[in-house]
């Protein structure tokens, strides 16, 4: 069986591509970057974002994972705007379709990361303001701050006309990282072909059984704002209990089947462990 057979299984065909919110919140199509699709068998050596994320992503007693934005901006940044200049020199079209997966979803994560330690202090990513939030408003995520294979990128152009429409697999939501702690865990580890698919299921199973992810309470469930913005690539809502129990512990898969579906919310704050201290 192929991942990508596996994925469908998993989470349902969806339609991919976004470049605002509908007035229902459900994502809107944009055009995707066909042009950097990978089509090649290349490799990518990630162990120099494995080292920093290792160093700088901490996992508390919940499986929540913060970042230690005062370290990295004291200790690690130079070595993560290294590994940044060295991924723009990659040539992602010569990759393998899971060399390509992976390299898309580390790139954005430390360009996140990046921008983040750039404006440190902040309680928000929302709070750094570049000319243009995307579908949010306010943020960072429409400034053109990458350029790869010649094609200058935004953080929106990676997660919305890259990561979705090029590799047709909604678990990326559970890859890219947004640095907020309503977003699923940014990852102890890099990204690699060999790894993908196992670190986001992982990454799946650990929001899905936490609070911030999906969430019962008096027979209602509160879920995340993902899977409102995105929840045609879940193929719909009324699949999102099918998926969520793909993931969910056994007490949490049988409260979820029996629960109603009520809100989405979503929390901006920082994954920052420092927050508050």
């Amino acid at each position: 069986m192929t991942a990508i057979t596996r994925r469908t299984l998993l989470t349902g065909s969806a339609a991919f591509g976004v470049a605002a919110l509908t007035k229902t919140g459900t994502a809107q199509a944009a055009s995707p970057m066909t042009a950097l699709r990978p089509r090649g068998s290349g490799t990518v050596d990630h162990a120099a974002f494995g080292q920093i994320l290792r160093a700088y992503v901490v996992s508390d007693a919940e499986a929540y994972n913060t970042v230690d934005y005062r370290r990295l901006k004291s200790d690690g940044h130079r070595a993560l705007k290294s590994y940044i200049v060295a991924m723009q020199q990659v040539r992602p079209t010569t990759l393998s379709v899971a060399e390509g997966h992976a390299y898309w979803i580390n790139l954005y994560n430390a360009a996140t990361l990046d921008v983040v330690t750039d404006y440190y202090p902040v309680t928000s990513i929302k709070k750094i303001n570049l000319g243009g939030g995307g579908i949010f408003g306010s943020g960072p995520w429409s400034r053109k701050i990458l350029t790869v294979e010649g094609a200058q990128l935004s953080l929106d152009d990676i997660e919305h006309r890259i990561v979705r429409p090029l590799f047709s697999d909604p678990m990326s939501h559970y890859g890219l990282n947004c640095a907020s702690y309503s977003c699923p865990n940014l990852f102890v580890e890099a990204y690699t072909a060999r790894n993908v698919d196992r670190l986001l299921a992982q990454n799946a199973r650990d929001y899905v059984n936490h609070s911030r992810g999906v969430a019962v309470r008096g027979g209602r469930i509160t879920a995340s704002k993902i899977y409102s913005w995105y929840a045609g690539d879940f193929g719909g809502k009324s699949r999102l209990k099918q998926h969520w129990s793909a993931f969910a512990e056994p007490q949490h898969k049988a409260a979820i089947g029996a629960a109603s579906l009520g809100r989405f919310v979503y929390d901006w704050s920082l994954n920052d462990v420092n927050l508050g201290s």
